[in-house]
């Protein structure tokens, strides 16, 4: 069923056209139709039944156009709603389709509007999620026919008592609706058709040319190191490793007691590895520009 009724963007003005040209079906063609496909599964009548039905799902995506979401991904939502009530509507019950499918058709455009409205959750609970959807009509209504807006305080209090709920509720539910996400690339001025938000952020990260060099330093800093490390003799070697190169470096003590001598001998012999290593970075020219970098 999904295939054909897949809405691509700047569509939609033919898509309407299309779904206004199928027929309508009365009772008796919906329910023989709608029997097929729950006493038999044919998958034929289901798409004749969402077919007929589609210009309904237009008509009430209309109606969440002003939560700002594109009419086009609301009748896509809307869409979804309609097969899914088809899939689960049963005939035998008396009732038309639309009754039923509306539900379904609605709940799948709201909880659209609700996951695209803000990256932030706005409706946790039922009580919020009906809020959302109330307070934008609830609002206009009290303001249609004002020759001023009414004052904000005022306003919260007539549509607390409007709606039955708490003067809390609605302040939060309108800051929480206020603070929709934008995006970076949006224009900051009309005048300016070049500058958007994203240029105004400053960038903390190394460019690729600076992250490179610095690699290439580490590099061959690493390999001379390596190589100094190599010319010690073996326990230097081993103390300046555990010492000096380690992630978790042990203490004087721990390494003198694990190799058998006193805390001042360790350090004598990183002491002296440390020295050997640094004259032999020392001697050459480039390691030595590198380290002073």
């Amino acid at each position: 069923m999904s295939k054909a009724l897949v809405l691509r963007a700047g569509e939609l003005d033919t898509y309407v056209e299309q779904i206004n040209r199928i027929p309508m079906l009365t009772r008796e063609e919906e329910r023989e139709l709608a029997i097929k496909y729950f006493d038999y599964n044919d998958l034929k009548a289901a798409q004749k039944l969402v077919a007929a039905n589609l210009r309904f799902v237009v008509k009430i995506a209309h109606e969440f156009t002003r939560y700002g979401a594109p009419l086009a991904d609301l009748v896509q939502e809307g869409n979804m709603g309609l097969m899914l009530a088809v899939k689960r509507f049963n005939p035998h019950k008396g009732y038309r389709l639309i009754s039923y499918a509306v539900w379904w058709i609605k709940a799948m455009i709201r909880s659209f509007v609700m996951k695209t409205w803000s990256m932030v959750k706005i409706g946790t609970t039922r009580a919020q999620r009906k809020l959302f959807f109330k307070l934008l009509p609830a609002s206009r209504e009290l303001d249609a026919g004002r020759d001023e807006p009414m004052e904000h305080g005022d306003k919260i209090a007539a549509l607390a008592e409007k709606l039955g709920i708490k003067d809390k509720d609605i302040f939060e539910m309108e800051l929480k609706m206020s603070a929709r996400d934008f995006s970076l690339d949006a224009k900051m001025l009309k005048e300016d058709k070049s500058a958007t938000y994203l240029d105004m952020l400053t960038d903390d990260n190394p460019s690729p040319e600076d992250k490179f060099a610095t690699e290439e330093k580490n590099r061959i800093v690493k390999q001379h190191v390596d190589s100094a490390l190599a010319r010690l003799p073996e326990r230097e070697r081993m103390v300046v490793q555990r010492r000096v190169l380690s992630d978790e470096p042990p203490s004087l003590a721990s390494l003198a007691k694990e190799m058998g001598i006193s805390r001042e001998r360790v350090r004598q012999i990183e002491a002296s590895g440390l020295k050997k290593i640094k004259a032999y970075l020392s001697a050459g020219t480039a390691a030595k520009d590198l380290l002073a970098a």
